[in-house]
Order: structure tokens, then sequence, then C-alpha cells
């Protein structure tokens, strides 16, 4: 079965109905669809909605867009950004239209999601070894002539065993060889000479096609700029070197892609030297991080700190919570814990208190200790005025795991009015 028709796949998104499912949305639209809702405009903070609520903001989900766009194209850059960070078709949509090669994803699955609402061009960074998931690759491929697949391989018995999965397919699957970031790192190939082997074992196949090389520069033991480099110039001296022992045959051009959320400057500056090749290079940047940012990970890690000069990421999501208790002068507890907010990084970093009357101000001296399942456990040995009943917005670390575990994500903008509903599927 080919791509569903985008536009009509997005558009049934609005058909869904609003329930029990989804947390924080107001329980009086119960029934309607998510649409009407957002046709209501509906204020987050007067509008019925319950805590803990995730918000996702408009204004500044439009500039971490805008600003990515911009600099991928400054620098030669093609862009397939990481869909598992949001794994929201809505906002795949929104990064494709605003110039993105395509999407890149981690596990099969999610090139299913991606697949149902239309994305043409998807580079997955793993090798897909599942003959179920294989099979139903083949079919995508064979069904659709404009869809693009490229995948990683790294190991001769990995990719022995996706030709025996793939025998009999009309195309063959576009790969990648990925290179190790380390001797201890996580996936790839370990050394040069063993890519040529992985290499010549694609090039045995039938149902293979070798298309570049690839990696992650973020799990360089003990990541620095020196370090990152330094392996950014293996990868593209890998390239080189295949090119020139004639291993890419007929392609209309090579692929060569690096680039999470932390050193995208590093590998722009080392894939503007990459040489002439024998065919034009497709330099694909995969970062996904930056389409919400966050208040912590990537707040430190990001490469804008390194080149403000190029701009800066906006946080874009706020965790609003109440305070279900304050038993003593030094503590409070607020009602969202592991399930609702990120912790596997960073705790969450109170950054507002909106009181009853809808004043609001900053969280000075308020500072969340732990999480329990359901409860964040706050210390306030220095803030005055805290009360029951307040709301405290939480800055989160880490996008991954924020979208992770909301459905359904209101698109607020600075006044609060809710202006659409971001639809996760994890």
């Amino acid at each position: 079965m080919s791509s569903a028709d985008p536009h009509a796949a997005l558009a049934a998104l609005d058909e869904e109905r609003v329930d029990h499912r989804f947390k924080g949305l107001p329980p009086d639209a119960s029934g309607t669809t998510v649409g009407a809702l957002a046709a209501e405009g509906r204020n987050l903070f007067t509008g019925g909605f319950t805590t803990p609520v995730l918000a996702l903001s408009a204004e500044r989900l439009e500039h971490n867009l805008t600003l990515m766009k911009s600099y991928t194209e400054r620098h030669g850059l093609a862009f397939a950004p990481h869909g598992k960070t949001s794994m929201a078709p809505q906002l795949f949509a929104r990064q494709v239209a605003h110039g993105a090669w395509g999407i890149t994803l981690a596990v099969p699955h999610q090139v299913r999601v991606a697949r149902a609402f239309g994305i043409r061009r998807i580079f997955l960074g793993n090798e897909v070894v599942d003959p179920a998931a294989l099979g139903w690759l083949s079919r995508e491929l064979d069904a659709d002539p404009d869809f693009r697949f490229i995948c990683y391989v790294d190991s001769t018995e990995g990719v022995a065993q996706m030709d025996r999965a793939l025998r009999g397919a009309d195309r063959p699957l576009d790969v990648v060889v990925e290179l190790a970031a380390g001797a201890e790192a996580r996936t790839g190939v370990r050394t040069e000479a063993e890519c040529e082997a992985v290499a010549d074992a694609v090039a045995a196949t039938s149902a293979l096609r070798l298309v570049g090389v690839a990696g992650y520069e973020g799990e360089v033991p003990g990541a620095n700029p020196a370090a990152v480099t330094a392996w950014l110039r293996r990868l593209t001296a890998l390239a080189a070197d295949f090119d020139a022992a004639g291993r890419f045959g007929e392609l209309s051009e090579i692929v060569v892609s690096a680039g999470g959320s932390a050193w995208f400057d590093a590998v722009a500056e080392v894939f503007e030297d990459i040489p002439p090749l024998s065919k034009p290079v497709l330099k694909l940047l995969r970062s996904g991080a930056y389409v919400s940012h966050d208040d912590g990970q990537y707040r430190d890690r990001t490469p804008f700190n390194r080149v403000p000069e190029e701009g800066a990421l906006q946080a874009a999501f706020t965790l609003w919570t109440q305070v279900v208790s304050r038993p003593t002068p030094h503590q409070a507890f607020l009602n969202a814990g592991k399930r609702d907010a990120a912790f596997d990084l960073h705790l969450p970093q109170p950054h507002t208190v909106r009181g009853p009357d809808g004043t609001t101000r900053p969280a000075t001296g308020i500072t969340v200790t732990s999480l329990s399942d359901q409860h964040a456990w706050v210390s306030t040995e220095t803030a005055t005025g805290l009360a029951v009943g307040d709301w405290v917005g939480l800055g989160l670390s880490h996008p991954c795991t924020i979208f992770d575990k909301w459905q359904l994500i209101p698109q607020t903008t600075a006044d609060g009015t809710v202006t659409e509903y971001i639809r996760t599927f994890f």
C-alpha cells in the first residue's frame, strides 16, 4: 500500500473525538471533534483545561522551524530532521513545508506512521533485519515510485539477512554504511577496513544498493569539538575512498549524512569541505530536537551557543501544573510527575507562577527536587506567597521524552489562546 494523501490524512486528525484518552483537555469538550475544539479558540487558563497540561508555543515553534530552515540553506545542507523527537505528523508536514528534504526515523513502526501521512522521503538511522518490516518496506517501495527510503547497514551478517528477506523485490533498498563514532560507541562499523567489507557484501546482493555513508557524531566518546571534527573527517574521507573505488556505480547522487542536535555546527563546517566527488553529494543533516528545543539538555548543548551570530533556538514547551499541597512553609507538591514530565536528563525547572486572578510572576525560590509518578516534590525555602491552587509553569529538558507522554498537545499563542492540537503517535 502506497502512502496516503497527506492533506486528507492530516485533515482526518481534526475529525478525531475529544475524550478521556487525552490529558488536560476540557472535560466539557468531550465528544466534540479536535477541529471544532480548535476553532473555539479557548484560552488555556480560562477555557476549562485541567492540570497538568502541556502547552506548545505557536510563536516559538515557528521561530525554530524558520531558524533551522535558514541555517541549513545558508550552509548548503539538505535537512531530514529526526521525527522520533515528536512523532507528530502535523509537525513533519510543517518541517517539510519549511524546506526539509524528508524525515529521519529510528524504527519501522515510525516509518509506517510517516507513510500513513504521506512522507515521501525517509532516512532510517538504524539497520533493519526484521523480515516482516523489510517485507512491508519492499511493498511500499514497489507500490510508490516516488517513495525514497534509505537506511543503515553496519555488518555483513545484517546485509545477508536483509538480502534474504528482500529477494524478489522490484526495487532495491538503498543503504548507507554506518561508520561507528568510536570503538565503544553505539551501532556502526568500527574500522574503515570493516566498512569496505560491508560495502562489498552490499555489492554482492541483488536486493540492496549502496548510496553513501553516514553516522552519528553524538556518540563520539568524550565528545568535544576536536574529537567530533576528527570523526566527521573520517566519515567524509570514507565517502571519498568509496567513490574513488567505484562503489557508487550509476547513482545520481552520493549521500553523506550525520548530525544530531548538539554538533550540527561541526557537521556544517566539515561537510562544506567535502572534496568534489564523481557525483553530486547530498549532505544530509538529521537534527531533530530543535523543533521544540528545551529548558535543559539542548539549551546547554545547542551549537548556537558556539555560533550565536547564527541565531538562537527558543524553548517552546511549558508544562502547566497546580499546587495541590502546601504542607509546610518549605515544601509544596504539584500535580505532575513522571507520567507527565521528562525526567531522564534533568528535573523540570519552574519558571512562572500564575495566581487565581491571572497575575503571573517569576517562580523565584521554587525548585523541583524529585518526581513521583504523579507528583512533583518542590522546595520552597526562599519562596513567598505560593499557595494551593496556584498554577506553576515548568520548563522541561529533552524534547524526545516530553512529546512521548502526551497524545494531544494544545498549541498556544503568547496570551494562552489555543490555535491547534498536535497529535503524537508513539
